[in-house]
């Protein structure tokens, strides 16, 4: 896929699979997550439980993927990027990029046993070392 077609790709897309690993150990999650193309940065409102491995996790700066797809009748979609993931403080915050996280979703459900207050809401810049994509025809004949 050309850089355009990558970029318009995670542009329509709000959700996809946050994979972290460290010591050998791999972690991946569903994240909702807002897309620049003009910086090629994708940003993510994590959400986490106080003794979650999430959590350890993102503690501990992991290597970082960023997977999304999509299939149609004909075609098969994804787009992977391999990159770091940074943490951003509030008082980093711009307007340019508070615009990015509103393109986040959190999840139409809650998935949480604990109360919300005990939730620990982080923003997220991944910044992609590389953005690769691949088309699969589908050739429904074989099936």
């Amino acid at each position: 896929m050309t850089d355009a077609e990558v970029d318009a790709l995670l542009s329509r897309h709000e959700t996809g699979v946050l994979s972290l690993a460290r010591d050998e150990t791999p972690y991946a999650i569903p994240i909702s997550y807002g897309y620049d193309s003009a910086s090629r940065e994708a940003y993510l409102r994590l959400v986490s439980t106080p003794d979650s491995e999430k959590r350890d996790f993102l503690a501990s700066d992991p290597q970082a993927r960023i997977v999304v797809y999509e299939e149609d009748d004909d075609e098969y979609v994804s787009v992977v990027g391999v990159g770091t993931l940074h943490r951003v403080d509030l008082d980093e915050l711009t307007p340019e990029t508070i615009a990015q996280y509103g393109e986040t979703r959190r999840p139409l459900f809650e998935i949480w046993a604990e109360g919300k207050s005990d939730l620990d809401i982080e923003l997220y810049r991944f910044v992609p070392d590389r953005l690769t994509g691949r088309t699969v025809v589908i050739d429904r004949a074989e099936e």
